[in-house]
């Protein structure tokens, strides 16, 4: 068995689409228009977004990214520091995970992380 789709309700969808796109590598499934979109990763998952107001998640919510290294998650943070948005530093966490977490357009929180479960 393995996870098929994960629904999120956002702001703007559009935006979120195009940040998705550009820094996660997600596609577009279909015609997306600003109320709705469908993003694949190319690994069989599906993210479907639906518009909503006043969008609030519960604490801890967010949506994880793994990373490869250390220097891959010192890349995004950069890249995505270079690009405007705020980013606090990546730390070491519980575990000995390095991590970042930040606010996405759209109105949930993102994690890029490298860990070493093996």
């Amino acid at each position: 068995m393995k996870l098929n789709h994960l629904n999120l309700i956002v702001t703007d969808v559009i935006a979120t689409s195009a940040f998705l796109e550009k820094y996660f590598g997600f596609t577009h499934i279909g015609k997306g228009n600003s109320n709705m979109a469908f993003l694949s990763d190319g690994h069989g998952m599906v993210l479907i977004m639906f518009k909503g107001e006043n969008v609030t998640y519960p604490e801890g919510f967010h949506i994880g990214f793994m990373q490869e290294s250390e220097d891959q998650v010192n890349a995004m943070h950069q890249r995505l520091q270079d690009d405007g948005f705020a980013v606090p530093e990546p730390q070491r966490l519980q575990g000995g995970r390095w991590s970042f977490y930040f606010q996405a357009p759209g109105g949930f929180t993102i994690e890029v992380e490298h860990a070493n479960f093996g």
